[in-house]
């Protein structure tokens, strides 16, 4: 018959603190996604430049597939950075939190 192995407990005084991770986006991530924003919102703005004679039709649809493009760039490249900065956040932590005590790796050597 086999029975549960008994779970792991820390030793007394040794305890794995780990960093905090910060979930927030960072400020170059944040400014990329106002100019997208911005950029969307110039796209919505489009028919009232034609209503009042600023853009003909033509220059219209092509401005309008521009910004669109743009918008989506500045999108993926701000949810990229976000992502990178994330990624390398969580490894700051995990090497920081693993190095005190010699649990990284194969075993736990406390």
């Amino acid at each position: 018959m086999s029975h549960p192995l008994p779970t792991p407990t820390t030793h007394a005084g040794h305890l794995h603190a780990t960093p905090p991770v910060d979930n927030t986006p960072p400020t170059r991530s944040k400014v990329t996604g106002g100019l997208a924003a911005l950029a969307c919102a110039a796209c919505c703005a489009l028919p009232l430049l034609i209503a009042a004679g600023v853009l003909t039709g033509a220059g219209a649809a092509i401005l309008e597939k521009t910004l669109l493009a743009v918008s989506a760039g500045l999108v993926v490249l701000a949810l990229g950075m976000w992502w990178l900065h994330r990624r390398r956040d969580v490894q700051r932590a995990a090497v920081a939190g693993g190095a005190g005590c010699g649990c990284g790796g194969g075993g736990c050597g406390c």
